[in-house]
């Protein structure tokens, strides 16, 4: 049996810190003390990752520390952020220390894959969830927002659609293998982070899909004041996808089914081939789903068609 605090010393703590990670005081204090870089703006996001809503509970502990932070570090992807440091609260029902021992595994190796430093958090018992915290530096003017998009503005989305909802219906299948690809994207999403930074510059406005194409489109088109229009036909499906669902339920997943974790970006067209070219250098494909329009709403798909994820799903406004 571990406390707490051996949890946290044993686990949790990176095993070194480069020179260069920023964190004047870190694990082990009230607080972090952190060095943002000189002229830069600090951008923070946090997200709660909750057993049996976001994750399955019985799912590897391993994945469940990398998919934790990497649903995090998708928000600053989205803001065109240079990842710096994250912030992370661990609840167990029991504290199990093969457990945590292979989450923080999971954890720490994305923390080096995506040069991210742990600079503190807590461990607490109660219901299994993790609660992470990022924080990301931009340049002034150069972050991508949710505001900006215009009318004829290309609608665009980096890499494949579906494959969050089809590993987790592999995974409702009885499917346990990480290495089948739509299991992968679903329980060991990537964030994209260097096409963020990459799309500084070029995309007028930015949002990660996490809940749904159609749900976070539509935070996309309110926050700029617009309505869209979507060729459905030209969705990029994760390979495997249609074979796992069936066409129409595939293309239903692409829409609704959410944690893609792939970037949504409003290109201008003369800003739309440097693009292509700034992330085919970092082999990530781009692909024209659709253009912004003046007009309210969306067009191209069904109106009654399920908008995607919601934690409290209430009447609409």
């Amino acid at each position: 049996m571990h406390s707490e605090f051996e949890l946290i010393s044993r686990f949790l703590t990176p095993a070194s810190r480069s020179t260069e990670a920023g964190v004047a005081l870190g694990i082990g204090d009230d607080a972090a003390l952190l060095t943002p870089a000189p002229g830069q703006r600090l951008a923070v996001s946090v997200d709660t990752s909750v057993a049996d809503v976001h994750f399955p509970a019985s799912a590897p502990a391993r994945a469940i520390g990398h998919r934790a932070l990497a649903v995090s570090l998708s928000d600053l992807a989205a803001m065109g952020a240079r990842a710096r440091w994250c912030l992370m609260s661990l609840t167990l029902p029991e504290p199990d220390g093969d457990w945590v021992a292979a989450f923080a595994e999971g954890f720490h190796a994305l923390c080096r894959d995506t040069d991210v430093e742990l600079a503190g958090g807590d461990v607490s018992r109660g219901e299994l969830a993790v609660s992470v915290t990022v924080m990301g530096e931009v340049p002034p003017g150069e972050a991508l927002t949710r505001t900006g998009a215009e009318p004829g503005h290309h609608l665009a989305v980096t890499g494949v659609l579906g494959g969050g909802a089809g590993g987790l219906a592999h995974w409702q299948a009885g499917e346990r293998d990480l290495s089948t690809p739509l299991l992968g994207r679903y329980l060991l999403p990537e964030p994209r982070l260097s096409a963020g930074m990459a799309l500084r510059g070029l995309a007028s406005a930015a949002i990660d899909i996490s809940d749904g194409l159609l749900a976070d489109l539509g935070h996309l088109c309110q926050a700029s004041g617009l309505g869209a229009r979507l060729c459905p036909e030209s969705l990029p499906l994760a390979v495997g996808l249609v074979d796992r669902l069936g066409t129409d339920p595939a293309l239903q997943a692409a829409l609704s089914g959410g944690d893609d974790y792939e970037l949504l970006v409003s290109l201008s067209p003369d800003s739309l081939e440097p693009a292509r070219q700034r992330l085919a250098a970092l082999e990530v494909p781009l692909t024209v789903i659709g253009s912004f329009t003046s007009e309210p709403g969306l067009q191209g798909v069904d109106a009654s068609a399920p908008s995607g994820w919601q934690h409290f799903p209430g009447e609409r406004p």
